[in-house]
């Protein structure tokens, strides 16, 4: 069915140019997560090497046993900084900190409620909690509304959501949920993974991008993304959450933590970001770039402004084969289908990165549009 997939082996470090394993050098990268073009910025590297060399390769331990160094806890306080919050905690992924939320914070007396194309991390959280469980349609406010209506007679209501959805681009009406959350006496909850750093006037998501920065209760987010790109995540909100998760939050109490390297990356990241929102601001010209011109070859993009700009092809075997000849034209990307996307809304998922120039965009464009003609995506 076109469905199966398998990994192709880099053989450099990640950035806008690549060399794949038995050959491949000089191919455009479009498909990571790499919205800065932090992984490989050299004052980032060395912020890694220096905190390898002087705090170690790892802690052997989880944080409350012996695993809390002095550079997590700058971390953690600068992160709540950044989004201008109380406190933040870290965890070894951002699924973790997905993972790690909803059975803490809820009980069989609350509701939550979720958007039903939130990312699998938010569902397999919400799956561990017990609490009451609502779904509404995708960034449909009237179904929230009439959900909220519903989940009145429990203790404590949640809205969890993505900030940006990470399969559509799109992003979500924050400021219409927070309206309703205030109208029915509820909490906001948003996983940012694919927003922080780059939405925004200063990067620091959807909700500074909406203006309902101090109407959103709980962030959670990544490391792993436009902050350094290597691993991580975490919680940032009320101080007496992050106290609450720290005491029972399973996977930050029976994961090891973040690795000294790590820390020392993201910590440089947010240093690069807080000093000058400049690296931040160049993502929206190139994103428009890609997106006007592939529209006008006659694609359909789905979102909206997003750095995600998701190619809609329908057809899993298409995205598939589409994907392998762009790479035999020096393109990177990657064909998304069923279980990752709904079946029948297969697509290619193409990441503009601040790093990218303006001539590896017409480049991919120029090899979209052959590949499109040769295998009767565009007529």
């Amino acid at each position: 069915a076109g469905t199966w997939k398998s990994e192709r082996v880099i053989a450099s470090r990640q950035g806008p140019h690549l060399r794949l394993a038995g050959g491949g050098a000089g191919i455009i990268n479009f498909c990571a997560n790499n919205y800065l073009g932090l992984s490989s910025h050299p004052e980032v590297i060395r912020a890694a090497v220096e905190a390898l060399e002087k705090f170690g390769a790892g802690l052997s331990s989880v944080r409350f046993i012996c695993g809390t160094q002095s550079i997590h806890k700058d971390l953690e306080e600068k992160i709540a900084r950044f989004h201008q919050r109380e406190d933040a905690i870290l965890y070894a992924s951002c699924f973790d900190a997905n993972a790690g939320i909803f059975e803490a914070l809820l009980t069989p007396e609350d509701a939550v409620l979720s958007d039903e194309l939130n990312h699998a991390s938010i569902i397999d959280g919400i799956r561990l909690c017990k609490a009451n469980k609502y779904r509404y349609k995708h960034m449909d406010m009237q179904d929230l509304e009439a959900k909220l209506k519903e989940a009145q007679k429990h203790r404590l209501r949640l809205v969890a959501t993505d900030g940006a959805f990470s399969m559509d681009g799109d992003i979500a009406p924050l400021r219409e949920i927070c309206q309703l959350a205030q109208k029915y006496d509820a909490l906001v909850f948003i996983d940012e993974c694919h927003a922080t750093g780059f939405l925004g006037p200063n990067g620091r998501g959807t909700d500074e991008l909406l203006g309902v920065m101090d109407k959103v209760t709980i962030v959670n987010s990544t490391l792993g993304k436009a902050l350094g790109g290597a691993a991580g995540g975490y919680t940032t909100g009320p101080k007496p959450l992050i106290d609450l998760l720290r005491q029972r939050s399973r996977p930050y109490l029976f994961s090891n933590s973040l690795p000294p390297a790590v820390v020392g990356c993201a910590s440089k990241a947010l240093d690069l970001l807080m000093e000058s929102n400049a690296i931040a601001q160049s993502m929206a010209a190139k994103t428009q770039r890609f997106r006007s011109k592939m529209t006008a070859a006659g694609f359909t993009i789905s979102g909206k402004d997003h750095p995600i700009c998701p190619v809609m092809l329908g057809d899993a075997r298409l995205a598939s084969v589409m994907a392998e000849d762009m790479l035999n034209r020096g393109i990177y990307v990657i064909g998304f289908s069923y279980p990752v996307v709904p079946k029948g809304k297969a697509r290619i998922r193409v990441q503009i990165s601040a790093v990218h120039s303006d001539e590896d965009i017409d480049r991919c464009v120029e090899a979209f549009t052959e590949a499109g003609r040769t295998h009767g995506a565009l007529s």
